[in-house]
């Protein structure tokens, strides 16, 4: 219509979700609202250390050419939340984090019972199914539990606690520091992993569920490696595929030293069964045991695999 402006001819913009974006241009001499703004800065700079490494392996200090930001990016790191926070408020299921979300995995019906008590007096909440509001999964125990429950709490950064938290928190009638009581190694890494917004286990790794499975039945290993930041593949990997050769995604818990950090697609089959492919090493695909794959959740690494 007349009188009205024309549109302008604009491009759309496309990016792939894989492709790196470049930091935003940091000049303090240069009179912008970054100058102006220590405050905005330091947002900048939390949010670029919770971002760690990307798919490719790369750090936010890699894809800037600003030495002022680089010296920002590579100070040591304040060490704000983590292993020293635990129930901020100490009669309620209030955390700092969010409330107080309890599981038992393996308890005896006593044990259930007390874990009841125990919510009760915290104001907690008790699930009997494991989902992502959970908190803390305690185990009877002081070692880590092969139970879906409590690998799923592991994967996702959960504090993995023995009993006798429990019953020092009833004995006190508050909730007392998780640090004594955590499970240690692979579920303490996990939770700290999480805290530190770091990739998942399995992030840019793919699985293929071979033959058949009953002592880990197949349902519970894919919720694993969902939960991991995994993903399921429908077909076999083939290693000599162009397309698989090709994929440039690292692992990041794999060993930095290790040929499995390259390593992103795994084709998983149980030990127990008849089931044996053909053996495969070669470049982005693997095969392995599903007892490996178990291990690697309750110690959250993927473990170096035998030659």
């Amino acid at each position: 219509m007349p009188g009205n402006p024309q549109p302008r001819n604009r491009q759309p913009t496309v990016r792939s979700g894989n492709e790196p974006c470049s930091a935003p241009a940091m000049d303090p001499a240069g009179g912008g609202a970054w100058a102006h703004s220590r405050a905005a800065l330091d947002r900048l700079e939390k949010l670029l250390r919770c971002s760690r490494c990307n798919i490719f392996g790369l750090r936010p200090v890699d894809y800037t050419d600003d030495e002022d930001m680089k010296s920002l990016l590579l100070l040591p790191e304040k060490n704000e939340s983590s292993s020293t926070n635990h129930c901020s408020v100490m009669n309620t299921g209030q955390r700092k984090d969010g409330p107080l979300v309890l599981i038992g995995s393996g308890l005896s019906s006593e044990q259930q019972k007390m874990l009841s008590e125990l919510a009760a007096i915290l104001k907690a909440k008790k699930r009997t199914e494991f989902d992502s509001t959970v908190t803390h999964v305690v185990v009877p125990g002081d070692a880590v539990q092969s139970t879906l429950k409590c690998m799923l709490g592991i994967l996702n950064g959960c504090w993995i606690l023995k009993f006798e938290w429990v019953k020092a928190c009833l004995r006190r009638k508050v909730c007392e520091q998780e640090e004594k009581y955590e499970i240690p190694e692979g579920p303490q890494r996990s939770r700290l992993n999480r805290e530190q917004l770091l990739p998942k286990l399995f992030d840019g790794c793919y699985f293929y569920l071979g033959g058949t499975f009953k002592h880990h039945p197949k349902d519970n290993l894919i919720k694993l490696v969902t939960a991991g930041g995994g993903q399921i593949l429908s077909r076999k990997p083939k290693s000599d595929s162009d397309v698989t050769q090709t994929i440039n995604t690292v692992a990041y818990h794999a060993r930095p030293d290790s040929d499995q950090r390259f390593c992103t697609q795994y084709i998983i089959y149980e030990d127990l069964s008849n089931y044996r492919p053909e053996r495969v090493r070669q470049g982005k695909v693997w095969m392995a045991p599903s007892s490996w794959f178990i291990d690697c959740v309750m110690s959250f690494e993927l473990l170096p695999l035998d030659n």
